[in-house]
C-alpha cells in the first residue's frame, strides 16, 4: 500500500510539472532563452570535439622544402670542414683538453677562469714540446679557433635534428626518408665523438718520440672521410627532391657517361681523403718542388719503411707522391669526361656542370702546385682544401643531372 501510493503520487508530480513546462514555454522570453541555450551549447560542443585534421604527406612542395633543408645542411657541413682545416693549420686542434657537450659551449669568461684552461693545456705534450713559451693571449687564440670548430659542430647537429623532428610530426617523410634522415642524424653524432677520439689522440704521451705532437692520420682522415661521407649524402639527397631527374634516352653512350661519371666521382673523393694524410703527418713539407720531387721523378726515399704498405700511410714522401698522382688522375679522369660529353647531347644544367666540373678542376690542381711551392701558406691551404669540396660538389651535381628516371 505504502509503496503503492508512493509510484501514485511521483507519477501524478512528473506530469503536472512536464505540463507546466509545456504551457510556460509558451513565453516568448522563455522560447528565446531557450534558442540561444541550445545555440551555445551547440558551439561548445563544436569547440570541444574538434574533427581530426588531415595529415600532410609527402608532395611535390613538402619535397621542396626537405631539398632545400638538407642543401643548407650541406652547406654548413662544408663551414665545418673548412674551419676544421684551419684549425688544424693554425694548430690550435688541441688547445681544448677537455670535452663536455654542454659545459664546454661556455668559454672562459675570468682572468682566474683563462689560467685554470691554460693550467691544464700546459700538462699535454703540444706545450711541453713545441709550445713551451707562449703566453695566455696566445693560448687564447688557438682556444677560440677550436671552439669555435666545436661549437660549428654543435650548430651542424641542430639544423639535422631539430627540424627532422618537427617534419617527422608533420608528416613529411615518406618510408624511405625517413631511413635516410635517420642516418644522416645518427652520422652526426658519430661524427662528433670520432672527432673527439682523433683529439685524444695528441694529446697521449710518447716518451720514446720527441716529435713534434699531432693527431693520429689515420683519425684525421676518418673524421674528414666520415664529414665527406655525410655532406655527399645531404647534397644528393637534397638535390633529387630539388630537382626532377630529366628524361634522357638510355642510350649506350649515356650509359657509359653515368659510368664515367661515377668512377671520375669516386676519384675526386679518395683525393680528397687522401689530403687528410697530407695534413696529418705535415707531407706537404717534404717536397716544394713541381713536377719533380727535389731532382727526381720518384724520389729514393719512397719505400723507405717495413713492410712497404706502411710507407702509404707513415711515410710523408710517399703520401704526398700519391696524393699528387691522385690529384693528377683526377684533372685526367674529368678531361676526358668533359671530352666524352662533347659527343653526345645533353641537357643545358647537365652540360653546365660538366663545364663547371672541368673549370674547377684546373683551378683546383693550380691550387695545389701554388700551396706546394710557397712551402704551404695558410690561406691558400685553407683554399685548397675548400676547393676539394667544391670539386667534389660539382662532381655530385654531375651525377644528379645524369641520374635515371625513377620507374
Amino acid at each position: 500500500m505504502l509503496l503503492s501510493s508512493v509510484r501514485t503520487a511521483i507519477f501524478c508530480g512528473c506530469r503536472n510539472a512536464g505540463k507546466g513546462f509545456q504551457n510556460n514555454s509558451r513565453s516568448p522570453q522563455l522560447r528565446q532563452w531557450l534558442v540561444k541555450r541550445g545555440q551555445s551549447t551547440i558551439t561548445v560542443e563544436a569547440g570541444a570535439s574538434p574533427a581530426p585534421a588531415a595529415v600532410t604527406v609527402p608532395s611535390a612542395a613538402t619535397n621542396r622544402i626537405l631539398g632545400r633543408w638538407l642543401v643548407g645542411c650541406s652547406g654548413l657541413v662544408v663551414g665545418a670542414v673548412v674551419l676544421g682545416g684551419v684549425t688544424r693549420l693554425t694548430e690550435s686542434g688541441l688547445s681544448m683538453v677537455d670535452w663536455h657537450l654542454v659545459r664546454e659551449m661556455k668559454p672562459p669568461q675570468t682572468q682566474a677562469e683563462w689560467e685554470a684552461e691554460f693550467s691544464k693545456y700546459q700538462q699535454f705534450p703540444e706545450f711541453k714540446i713545441m709550445n713551451h713559451d707562449m703566453t695566455l693571449s696566445e693560448f687564447k687564440f688557438i682556444f677560440f679557433m677550436e671552439w669555435g670548430h666545436r661549437m660549428w659542430g654543435r650548430l651542424v647537429g641542430l639544423a639535422y635534428v631539430l627540424p627532422t623532428i618537427y617534419f617527422w610530426r608533420k608528416g613529411y617523410f615518406n618510408r624511405s626518408m625517413k631511413g635516410k634522415v635517420l642516418g644522416l642524424c645518427g652520422f652526426v653524432f658519430f661524427q662528433g665523438l670520432l672527432g673527439w677520439y682523433m683529439v685524444k689522440s695528441g694529446l697521449e704521451e710518447k716518451p720514446e718520440s720527441y716529435d713534434i705532437p699531432r693527431v693520429s692520420q689515420y683519425r684525421l682522415s676518418a673524421h674528414l672521410g666520415s664529414a665527406l661521407l655525410l655532406y655527399c649524402a645531404s647534397l644528393w639527397t637534397g638535390l633529387t627532391l630539388l630537382r626532377p631527374a630529366h628524361k634522357l634516352a638510355e642510350t649506350k653512350n649515356l650509359l657509359q657517361l653515368r659510368r664515367f661519371a661515377k668512377g671520375t666521382g669516386g676519384l675526386v673523393f679518395l683525393t680528397a681523403l687522401s689530403g687528410a694524410f697530407v695534413a696529418g703527418l705535415d707531407a706537404g713539407l717534404v717536397y716544394n718542388s713541381f713536377p719533380k720531387m727535389g731532382e727526381r721523378w720518384v724520389p729514393d726515399d719512397l719505400l723507405a719503411f717495413s713492410p712497404a704498405l706502411k710507407n702509404f700511410f707513415e711515410n710523408p714522401t710517399t703520401v704526398q707522391f700519391d696524393h699528387r698522382i691522385l690529384a693528377i688522375s683526377s684533372l685526367t679522369a674529368i678531361t676526358g669526361l668533359y671530352l666524352f660529353s662533347r659527343r653526345m647531347v645533353l641537357p643545358r644544367r647537365a652540360r653546365m656542370a660538366i663545364n663547371l666540373l672541368t673549370t674547377m678542376a684546373y683551378a683546383q690542381v693550380a691550387l695545389g702546385i701554388s700551396t706546394l711551392l710557397l712551402y704551404v701558406p695558410t690561406p691558400l691551404a685553407a683554399t685548397h682544401q675548400s676547393g676539394s669540396v667544391a670539386l667534389l660538389s660539382l662532381a655530385i651535381w654531375v651525377l644528379a643531372e645524369l641520374r635515371k628516371m625513377p620507374k
